[in-house]
């Protein structure tokens, strides 16, 4: 089982206590609107989430962790990597996402938990590359994505819902971990 630690962040494996908290979080419409089509999620769509997120751990070898705060125990939310199918243009990309509840934003928590994932990504699965995702005005991910390293690729438009896209690459191999 991967864990990973971070000076204030544990990322890890999903337990089946997680439900409940992940249920709320993706409740949220505040942390829903950018993701997806934007619509919240109740519970039986949150465990069918993390059932697709545990499928592509067996499948690809990598898949979003729960992000856990290292002091208090507390899920805070999502992060990760998966293969964006809704996007066939970018593939065989390999994509970093995260979400968080919003009692944690602003805290570096998405930032801290993403360099630790493109840390995993390089090191642990040898990837070269990795894209991130974002609808146009969701700043506060392209944002992140700067802090990252990562660099505006492409311009584009949903496949399915219409609405425009960033793309952003980093090439891992000059990725400083």
């Amino acid at each position: 089982m991967i864990e990973i630690r971070t000076p204030r962040l544990i990322l890890r494996q999903w337990h089946d206590d997680d439900l409940a908290p992940l249920a709320d979080i993706h409740a949220d419409p505040q942390v829903m609107r950018w993701i997806g089509d934007g619509s919240v999620l109740d519970l039986d769509g949150t465990a069918e989430a993390v059932e697709r997120w545990e499928e592509e751990w067996d499948e690809e070898g990598f898949g979003l962790f729960a992000v856990e705060l290292l002091g208090s125990g507390e899920l805070a939310g999502a992060v990760g990597l998966s293969v964006p199918d809704y996007l066939p243009e970018v593939l065989p990309s390999v994509e970093i996402s995260w979400r968080l509840g919003r009692q944690f934003w602003g805290q570096g928590y998405a930032s801290e938990a993403a360099q630790a994932t493109l840390e995993f990504a390089l090191q642990d699965r040898g990837l070269d590359h990795v894209i991130g995702v974002n609808r146009e005005g969701d700043n506060a991910s392209e944002n992140i994505m700067r802090k990252l390293g990562m660099t505006l690729e492409r311009e584009t438009t949903h496949p399915v819902h219409g609405f425009p896209l960033r793309v952003h690459t980093i090439d891992l191999t000059e990725f400083q971990a």
